[in-house]
């Protein structure tokens, strides 16, 4: 059985060998790399996550599919708000911001229109999941 670790490298290689285009669960959404060093280590973390658009923002949800604690990600990027993006083929830093109600629903019901999935995650879910907003660095 292979680990989250192997499925995530795959779906790495997989988006950079594409320009940020990926098959399986993805095809056909967007998804992100998020590169962010870690809260405890201090090493960089690569993980590959689904987004949306806001305007000139990207939007990731910390879902971790429902289960009951935040993905390690999200501890990272609150430790560490600035971050690097890589979507499509181009790579940026960005700051990376928990949003607030009511923006927090209206993003997260963006997310759900584009990835209903994102609606059983909530429905599934014992706790308030985050939603952050990745702004590009000037």
């Amino acid at each position: 059985m292979s680990s989250p670790n192997d499925w995530n490298k795959k779906v790495i290689e997989e988006f950079r060998a594409n320009a940020g285009k990926v098959g399986g669960n993805f095809e056909g959404k967007s998804l992100l790399l998020l590169h962010t060093k870690g809260a405890k280590s201090g090493q960089e973390r690569v993980n590959p996550v689904a987004c949306v658009q806001d305007g000139e923002r990207l939007v990731v949800i910390a879902s971790k599919a429902g289960a009951p604690t935040h993905p390690d990600w999200y501890y990272n990027l609150v430790a560490n708000p600035v971050v690097t993006v890589e979507y499509g083929s181009d790579t940026f830093q960005a700051k990376a911001v928990v949003a607030e109600e009511p923006e927090r629903t209206r993003l997260y019901d963006k997310m759900v229109e584009v990835m209903p999935g994102f609606a059983d995650y909530r429905a599934k879910a014992a706790r308030v999941i985050p939603v952050i907003v990745l702004i590009p660095a000037k």
